[in-house]
């Protein structure tokens, strides 16, 4: 019997992505490879309840919302995560995965809705970034950066153009780290540099929201 860790699951409004402001069921994973110097969920580092794959499915089909995301942690760690992935997808929930870009996801289903956050400088793990996930990126998928100073702005813009991100998708967001750097100034930037580009502050955050 397939099971799976996790640390919470809990129902709220998406405070990120495109998907920004809309009600959602949450499966956060317990267990992570990275340990960002900005990170807002260490609690989910270990810990949380193991739970049957079916049991967590039963509570996908039973939310009243349409919309799942898949977050952590990092969810990619744990193997049962395809399994779930094809369960929720037959569900025909729409389903968003959020990875922290260490992972390749060549294996994740092509339906899915993935959000690659990868780490900026001053998070201390950009050196775990592969980049190779970037072939695997569709038009749908949403690349994020959180960012937390001008340095780690000015390596976003070369990542992005070294990598032709924005050939693969125009869902491109820039997050300020939440009490480090304010939401205006990263916008001052992205508009004096001409960019087409999503600034994105944490909603959730604001409406003091889970």
């Amino acid at each position: 019997m397939s099971k799976l860790q996790i640390s919470e699951t809990f129902q709220s409004i998406q405070g990120e992505s495109s998907f920004i402001g809309f009600p959602f069921f949450f499966i956060r994973f317990t267990g992570c490879n990275l340990r960002c110097s900005y990170c807002d969920t260490t609690y989910a580092y270990s810990g949380g309840h193991e739970i049957t794959l079916s049991q967590l499915v039963k509570d996908v089909s039973e939310s009243k919302f349409d919309k799942v995301l898949l977050t952590g942690g990092e969810p990619l760690l744990q193997e049962s995560i395809y399994l779930l992935i094809e369960e929720i997808l037959f569900l025909k929930k729409t389903l968003l995965l959020e990875t922290n870009g260490s992972i390749l996801t060549d294996k994740v289903n092509k339906k899915v809705i993935k959000i690659i956050d990868f780490k900026t400088p001053s998070s201390l793990m950009s050196h775990k970034n592969n980049f190779d996930n970037i072939k695997y990126i569709s038009k749908h998928d949403e690349v994020k950066f959180v960012i937390e100073s001008k340095s780690d702005f000015f390596w976003c813009l070369d990542l992005i153009k070294k990598f032709n991100i924005n050939k693969k998708t125009k869902n491109i967001i820039f997050s300020p780290v939440f009490g480090k750097l304010s939401g205006s100034t990263l916008a001052e930037w992205v508009i004096e540099n001409n960019l087409n580009i999503r600034v994105q502050v944490q909603l959730h955050k604001i409406l003091n929201l889970k």
